[in-house]
């Protein structure tokens, strides 16, 4: 056996996985961006509103910033019932048809187009939240990883032709087996961006409306 093996059985489907997931992050990043921008411009348009007296404004603000703070809290959590944020977001589209006579036709339509990018960039922020890389593929990088030693020590042994040096045969399964694992390690910290555990997860403090 040559490192055909080694690339077929692990390295291909761990750097598939890798990639997989650090799309997954930047896809996340760029959700997030949009998330951000849309509450901000809904707010500055019911804002405008002359006819909107400060105690309705305020309650505005108020709605987005839940909106805001309650999806980011769901992100950070492994709970998949987004049942709660959207009875919140929909709190957008009562408030603007209680006050039908304060806001504006033009404004409402405004408001309605960049709550529906809200709803869109919430929707794709819980689908990355929800589905992740295949738990089988997983399962099955990890499976070989632990296999490699026992399977390709032997070839090691052959290649090498050395019976008075085992301590070189050793040194590389660990190098090789330290290398595979640190690569799964990354992929798995990689796999959910919004729990703040790996080094380079998402730091949701700066997608906050009030930071």
């Amino acid at each position: 056996m040559d490192l055909t093996l080694l690339s077929i059985a692990i390295i291909f489907p761990l750097v598939f996985t890798i990639r997989g997931s650090f799309r997954r992050r930047e896809k996340a990043l760029e959700h997030l961006s949009g998330f951000v921008s849309s509450i901000k411009t809904v707010r500055y348009f019911l804002l405008s509103s002359k006819d909107l007296t400060p105690e309705k404004k305020r309650e505005a603000e108020d709605i987005l910033l839940e909106i805001n703070e309650k999806t980011l809290e769901h992100l950070s959590k492994k709970n998949n019932d987004i049942k709660i944020l959207d009875e919140i977001s929909h709190e957008v589209y009562k408030f603007v048809l209680e006050k039908d006579n304060l806001v504006p036709n033009k404004i409402q339509d405004r408001v309605f187009k960049y709550a529906k990018d809200m709803h869109e960039s919430i929707e794709n922020l819980h689908g990355i939240h929800s589905h992740r890389t295949p738990i089988s593929l997983m399962a099955y990088c990890e499976i070989f990883i632990y296999l490699f030693p026992i399977v390709y020590a032997p070839t090691i042994i052959y290649n090498l032709g050395i019976r008075e040096a085992d301590w070189i045969v050793y040194l590389i399964i660990f190098i090789t087996q330290f290398t595979l694992i640190s690569l799964y390690n990354i992929q798995d910290q990689l796999e959910y961006p919004f729990d703040n555990v790996g080094m380079d997860d998402i730091n949701l403090e700066n997608f906050k409306i009030e930071r």
